[in-house]
């Protein structure tokens, strides 16, 4: 079991006016921390400096309290990523300004705001929803990728926006007068794609404040019928070198990702395998009492609360918890840890389930790719 705790967070005002985002909208996701560093001062609460509209000295002064704190929070930051149930999971996430989580054993990203140069060499990207702060880059990575001569990518995305998206690369190659490879494949909750003979992926649905859904890949594996478990070594070939088929297709949920949503994910009986996968990667913005599940709900969000009202539905061995509001402090967020971990506990009535829930991985940075 591990667990990591990222210093950090960001003062930067969201760039996204299409992402509704409070004044407490914060850092997302992904990479971890060695060891926190509690000397390490950040200051999480927008000062009056931050106040200052316009530019001006006190302005000056309050870009470079903000690049001061990168600096300190980002020499925190270990770039290798978080490793989990055999997956390293990477990337970067800002609240309004960008998301993209990387699993390089899956070849995959997920969302991406902008485009880290460790996205680029990810052969399949799985858009969750159409803001800009997760689907802004995608134009950058395609192009990229085409630049470095790499095959083209297959790109996944809701149904719903997969025209305007062929839209917005049709306007791309007319502007720049070059070639724009992509697979762009409009896939469904509930359907099935083979990424390769032993791994699909399936979306599910989530709830934002605009058409979203997230996506559980699966490794595939064979059984072998029940009807064949008595038989010895040598009447089982014999039977497939007949032609019979012996075997039953299994496919084990191992990664979820949800992108931005409400809790209701979590009592979807159509989101169950999200919840027994490996590692489930999701949000919780708010974690106290200073932020109302109403108003999480209302923009699309997760609330601590709600985790914890629903732990007996939670059955991953790992989970990655984002997109934390810069209201909460790294001690306020240590404290609500603490407090998922013992409810989980408390509410399953098994002294096992704290083995579960003790693999909770809590990552919180401040940091791009370079």
């Amino acid at each position: 079991m591990q667990n990591s705790l990222t210093i950090s967070t960001s003062n930067f005002p969201p760039l996204s006016p299409f992402h509704q985002l409070t004044s407490h909208s914060t850092n997302k996701l992904p990479l971890a921390v060695q060891r926190p560093n509690h000397n390490l001062s950040v200051n999480n609460h927008v000062g009056p400096l931050h106040a200052v509209k316009g530019s001006g000295f006190l302005s000056a002064i309050g870009r470079a309290i903000e690049e001061e704190d990168y600096r300190k929070a980002r020499a925190e930051v270990n770039r290798k990523g978080v490793d989990l149930e055999g997956y390293s999971i990477e990337g970067v996430s800002i609240g309004g300004h960008e998301t993209c989580v990387i699993v390089p054993e899956l070849k995959s990203a997920f969302d991406i705001g902008r485009c880290p140069l460790r996205a680029v060499h990810q052969n399949f990207l799985f858009i969750t929803h159409a803001h800009l702060d997760h689907i802004g880059g995608l134009p950058m990575y395609v192009a990229t990728r085409g630049l470095y001569s790499l095959k083209p990518p297959t790109v996944f995305v809701p149904p719903s926006i997969k025209e305007d998206v062929e839209k917005l690369f049709d306007i791309h190659r007319a502007m720049s007068q070059v070639e724009l490879k992509l697979d762009l494949v409009a896939l469904d909750v509930g359907e099935t794609y083979e990424m390769r003979n032993d791994i699909v992926v399936r979306p599910f649905k989530t709830h934002h404040v605009i058409d979203s859904q997230g996506y559980v890949i699966y490794s595939v594996r064979k059984k072998l019928k029940k009807q064949y478990i008595h038989l010895k070594g040598k009447q089982i070939e014999k039977l497939k070198k007949s032609g019979v088929g012996i075997t039953d297709t299994i496919l084990c949920p191992e990664l979820a990702f949800t992108g931005d949503t409400t809790s209701d994910f979590l009592l979807d009986p159509c989101s169950s395998d999200a919840l027994r996968a490996k590692v489930l990667i999701t949000e919780a913005t708010f974690l106290d009492e200073g932020v109302s599940i109403e108003h999480a709900r209302q923009h699309g969000h997760t609330h601590l609360f709600e985790l914890i009202e629903h732990t007996q539905w939670i059955r991953n061995k790992a989970i990655v918890l984002t997109h934390f509001s810069s209201r909460h402090n790294i001690e306020e967020i240590r404290q609500a840890v603490s407090k998922l971990q013992v409810q989980g506990v408390s509410q399953s009535g098994c002294p096992d389930r704290r083995l579960q829930i003790n693999a909770l991985i809590i990552v919180f940075h401040f940091c791009w790719f370079l």
